[in-house]
């Protein structure tokens, strides 16, 4: 059972307190959690469970934001963790990101909705189709009737249709004029190369992401080609277990729009599809670079929007880059992006340029981390591929599209 919601901002700050049970817990548990991850790092923020000397905490952080959870009382961790997961996903599907002025301008929207999804420390209502039933979206017509009327709530005197429905991620009787299922896989690629160019990691995190568009109550079967390829998998409460443990097929009552059927992890890839080779040397005060980016595989599919980004270390007063292919940027915080879209054909792009450093340095010390990013419309580099998708019951014509996406996600090349 929870007890309390903390929302933190990455300064420290407590933008959003949310107590959940009759049980009171004191704010001063923030400052306890704050000092302890400023003094252990990283290491810290990195736990998604954490024992305090009063509490259990559970913790995810999503763009600057920590989602603090806590308990007095011995819980399931998996429990907390994806309810903080729903949350923040909910909060980003409602007010179109998460950050601190996002919060902070739709603080009433947050509290609703947090009244909604858990009721006495026990999770509720997670569904976003369902949520929007029941609390209107923010826009800028209820923002100025709030203003106008003084009423600034944005909840439903109704209950949702699927309310009162055995399928509660569901309305009871939608009805559309055509019948259409769109399926989208959607994959980031997270890889570590060392300095000697050799892969140290490379995995795919994927997500099923679906919009259904169906009248009544269908019923759905999703099956892969290649399925024993997928570790980590995560499930839509609409999926039956019991078929995908057996055959390995997704069998569901789908929610009504859009939604996330299921996310999966394949590890132990071999190879990537873009490569990047850095040099760096110095001498007498003086940084020679060169960067290389290249493609190592081809993936059937255009490369696109290819970006190389890394912090110049504090000891650099002053760069001079420039590349045959693309833009460099250079910000005020010392954060170059190379922006290379696509690999021409009849010359491989290049990075070049020196770096001087301060008064008194010899040589660099401190290397960057090269962070790339690109993106491949149709197809996976996982080889995930959809065999089919049927429908059990029978509506008129069902239209269905499939598409696929690869990313970069988090891409690290070290020196």
């Amino acid at each position: 059972m929870l007890q309390c919601i903390f929302l933190l901002s990455d300064s420290g700050e407590v933008m959003l307190e949310k107590q959940l049970t009759g049980h009171r817990v004191d704010r001063s548990i923030c400052a306890w959690f704050w000092d302890q991850s400023l003094s252990q790092g990283d290491s810290f923020k990195s736990l998604p469970v954490i024992a305090s000397p009063t509490h259990y905490l559970f913790q995810i952080v999503r763009d600057g934001i920590t989602f603090l959870a806590c308990s007095q009382v011995e819980m399931p961790p998996l429990m907390a963790i994806e309810f903080l997961c729903r949350v923040a996903d909910v909060l980003s599907d409602y007010l179109g990101g998460v950050n601190e002025d996002l919060i902070k301008d739709n603080f009433i929207i947050v509290y609703e909705l947090l009244d909604e999804m858990i009721d006495n420390g026990f999770p509720l209502t997670t569904e976003p189709s369902i949520l929007r039933e029941m609390i209107a979206p923010p826009n800028l017509v209820s923002k100025m009737l709030s203003v106008v009327t003084g009423n600034a709530s944005n909840v439903s005197d109704t209950l949702p249709s699927g309310a009162g429905s055995c399928v509660p991620w569901r309305p009871t009787d939608p009805k559309y004029s055509s019948n259409e299922v769109y399926v989208d896989l959607v994959e980031e690629m997270d890889a570590i190369v060392n300095r000697d160019g050799e892969l140290v990691k490379c995995e795919i995190y994927g997500e099923v992401q679906m919009n259904s568009q169906l009248t009544g109550f269908p019923d759905l079967t999703l099956s892969f080609a290649n399925p024993s390829i997928l570790e980590d998998m995560r499930f839509h409460p609409c999926v039956r277990f019991r078929p995908w443990e057996s055959h390995q097929v997704l069998s569901f009552v789908p929610p009504d729009g859009e939604f996330k059927l299921m996310s999966y992890r394949v590890k132990k890839l071999k190879n990537t599809p873009v490569y990047v080779k850095p040099q760096i040397t110095s001498d007498l005060g003086t940084c020679r670079v060169s960067v290389l980016v290249g493609i190592r595989s081809d993936p059937g599919k255009a490369i696109e929007s290819i970006t190389l980004s890394f912090q110049l270390p504090h000891c650099v007063s002053s760069a001079d880059l420039s590349s045959n292919h693309g833009t460099v940027t250079i910000l005020s915080n010392k954060t170059c992006t190379w922006t290379i879209g696509r690999i021409p054909k009849d010359k491989t792009p290049c990075l070049s340029g020196t770096l001087a450093l301060e008064t008194g340095l010899e040589r660099l010390h401190v290397f960057p981390t090269f962070k790339l990013g690109f993106k491949i419309m149709g197809i996976a580099l996982s080889g995930l591929r959809i065999e089919k998708l049927d429908l059990q019951t029978l509506p008129p014509r069902l239209y269905k599209g499939f598409r696929a996406q690869t990313r970069a996600g988090e891409f690290d090349v070290r020196l």
